[in-house]
């Protein structure tokens, strides 16, 4: 194992390399070329030429500039993923504005703070309702003078802003932008704790992208499709927006996952991004309609086999004529159904933003014409630097470090990274800047990992989430996790214990899988949650994926108990992040009634004495009335024995009780169901796990 790893540099950015450079040099050498899909309100697909984006793109800062835009003045973007969002990011991108993105799903609250901390002139709302919250804010923020509606004809009126602003007042402004100007304030998610803003650069982006294309080229530069659906706030859509309008992309933006399949099949992607949350409703789609009968088993099996035909690619090893016969018949019956609700085209899926499953990964690797990759990065290194490359992919690792970046690991095991893609610091916050950035350059992740001999990177956990037992037992939560969210029905599971003298955790369920489950087990789907989280029958199923997590741990780190949760994890109870990520300080408060009064409650002993104890306990009793019926002298030889008697009698006694204090708890616990012994590990995708890529047909998606 290596402690530190530098890629060489391949592509070395110039003043020139900005953000607009991409969209500018594209239309120049491709100004037919498509550029960019959108859908009106009928969900029905427009397509934009390279030209005619870029002349959009210059309308628009035209009107920014006639508005009073300056470089470095902040515009505020509150909207779902959209073409005019990306407008608008290119036209400050051109001009030296500092967009500053808000999640469409962040509350009024949210919304009003980051618009407070940055102080914009200019914010751009997604729709009517952000609308109304930008108004609101307005009134309370002194430089917020302008809020306009996408959906209101928003970019038609800042254009008209425009009139009096020739082009060359306009190319003027964008030569005066350098590679090292800050272009963009970004609030990360929050995971662990209040969101912050990151300060990044043009080539904090065009870094990446540039060196992107040499060691992803045909995922990346050829010509491709990229279905665009994970919010723009987000670093990681950002990024590869700007990939795949400086390479030959078509970017095709929607609004969100709500019609992801039918998107998928209408638009035809080369590639899909997302989070690990995306693929494993992906396959518990698929795992579902397979249900519990002949198909069941035929997908259980082509599970196993894919991943071992992935695991066996991968260390080099050949395979026999057998498994080959079996590929064949598994691509036509599992893979064929998988690969057709992702599109005829795609050839590559990209996973970032947490950790997966390494056999989840295998399972699609396994399958022909598929390339699963996987990547690391944070909205301080303006997202993926940590990636496998297309001549180099280990699935189940993050990769390495793209070309001119670097990753190394502290004596805490905790790992840095560096490169021109690091961050410029935290907006008016240089003390936690300090704390995070070395003067050297490097980047505390607060990630976990290991780095082996040829550079890849494992990541192990999160360095403030271990858990420390009240036995001492340093363990890393997210390894368990990643097992027990592979179950179709869980959303998220919480592995708790840190103090404690046992290791629990909390189950969240993903209410749209789990009801069809029921009803594929001919169960009642339209129960209410507080029934289904305390079913029986559920509770075996999520028993099963516990067991698997068990298997792979010692039993100091095994979930001991758990309970079930009969709500889900949301944006607006602060448990979950607009990236879909946990924040397990904010689970914990959340949920801490469940923790201390449900899983951790002192247990009173269920079973009577035994009568060992209840016989010393008279024979002590004996001892204090017989020495009250002597003379003085023979009641203090009394007294000596007696204590001497008492001490040991209370010795064995308490050694009695505590044993049986012990065994009462185990056989309480068990009986609930609620401990779980490390037992040999169940198949993830047996009988019970059923599902389809189709999630019960277009109907249900439609929803």
């Amino acid at each position: 194992m290596l402690r530190e790893y530098i890629s060489d540099p391949e592509y070395v950015t110039n003043d020139g390399d900005t953000i607009f450079s991409l969209l500018a040099d594209r239309a120049e050498s491709d100004p037919d070329g498509d550029i960019a899909e959108y859908q009106d309100d009928g969900r029905v697909w427009h397509t934009v030429s390279a030209s005619a984006m870029l002349a959009r793109v210059r309308e628009v800062a035209k009107g920014l500039i006639g508005l009073g835009v300056r470089p470095g003045t902040m515009v505020a973007i509150y909207s779902a993923t959209c073409y005019e969002w990306g407008v608008v990011d290119f036209a400050c991108a051109a001009i030296g504005a500092v967009s500053v993105p808000i999640y469409e799903t962040d509350s009024e609250r949210q919304a009003a703070s980051i618009i407070a901390d940055t102080s914009p002139l200019i914010a751009f709302a997604g729709d009517h309702q952000h609308a109304q919250t930008l108004e609101q804010v307005r009134g309370e923020v002194e430089s917020l003078e302008y809020v306009f509606n996408f959906k209101a004809g928003g970019l038609d009126a800042v254009a008209d802003f425009g009139a009096h602003v020739t082009d060359g007042d306009l190319d003027e402004a964008i030569s005066r932008v350098r590679a090292d100007d800050m272009t963009t304030i970004v609030y990360t998610s929050g995971s662990t704790g209040k969101p912050k803003g990151a300060m990044l650069s043009n080539r904090n982006f065009t870094h990446i992208v540039k060196n992107g294309y040499i060691i992803l080229d045909d995922m990346l530069y050829e010509p491709n499709r990229l279905l665009l659906f994970l919010p723009l706030a987000h670093c990681f859509a950002r990024y590869i927006q700007y990939v795949a309008i400086g390479g030959h992309g078509v970017v095709g933006y929607i609004p969100g996952a709500k019609h992801l399949l039918a998107d998928l099949r209408s638009f035809k992607p080369t590639y899909l991004l997302g989070v690990p949350r995306v693929f494993e409703k992906v396959y518990n789609a698929a795992s579902q309609k397979a249900g519990n009968g002949i198909a069941g088993r035929i997908f259980a099996a082509a599970y196993n086999h894919f991943v071992a035909w992935s695991r066996d690619e991968q260390d080099g090893r050949g395979h026999s004529p057998v498994a080959r016969l079996q590929h064949t018949f598994f691509m036509k019956t599992v893979g064929k159904s998988v690969r057709s609700a992702l599109g005829p085209n795609l050839a590559w899926l990209a996973c970032g933003g947490a950790p997966l499953n390494a056999d989840l990964a295998h399972f699609f690797n396994g399958m022909d014409g598929i390339t699963f990759i996987q990547g690391y990065g944070m909205t301080e290194t303006a997202a993926p630097m940590l990636v496998n490359w297309q001549d180099a992919n280990r699935v189940g690792s993050v990769g390495k470090p793209g070309p001119g970046m670097g990753v190394k690991q502290d004596d805490d095991g905790e790992l840095l990274l560096t490169g021109p893609n690091v961050f410029l610091g935290y907006y008016r916050q240089p003390e936690l800047t300090a704390e995070t950035k070395t003067a050297d350059g490097w980047i505390r992740t607060g990630d976990l990992g290991t780095i082996d001999d040829d550079g890849f990177v494992y990541i192990t956990g999160r360095k403030k989430d271990i858990i420390i037992t009240a036995g001492g037992k340093n363990v890393s939560p997210a390894p368990m996790e990643e097992i027990i969210n592979t179950c179709p029905i869980v959303g998220h599971a919480v592995v708790v214990g840190d103090g404690k003298p046992f290791i629990s955790a909390l189950i969240e369920l993903d209410e749209e899988m789990t009801r069809s489950w029921l009803e594929s087990q001919g169960l009642d789907r339209d129960a209410p949650m507080s029934e289904i989280a305390s079913n029986d029958a559920v509770r075996a199923f999520v028993q099963q994926y516990i067991d698997q997590a068990n298997a792979n741990v010692s039993r100091a780190e095994s979930v001991r108990k758990f309970v079930i949760l009969d709500e889900e994890f949301s944006q607006d109870a602060g448990t979950l992040t607009p990236s879909l990520k946990v924040v397990r300080p904010k689970v914990l408060k959340r949920y801490d009634d469940v923790i201390e009064g449900e899983i951790y409650t002192p247990k009173t002993p269920s079973k009577p004495l035994p009568a060992t104890v209840r016989i010393l306990d008279r024979t002590t009793e004996s001892v204090k009335q017989a020495s009250e019926n002597v003379s003085p002298k023979v009641r203090q030889a009394y007294e000596q024995a007696k204590a001497n008697v008492s001490d040991s009698i209370a010795s064995v006694s308490e050694r009695i009780k505590r044993q049986q204090d012990e065994e009462g708890e185990e056989q309480s616990s068990e009986a609930a169901g609620e401990s779980v012994e490390t037992t040999a590990p169940s198949d993830p995708v047996a009988n019970d796990g059923g599902a389809a890529v189709e999630k019960n047909n277009e109907k249900n998606e439609e929803k």
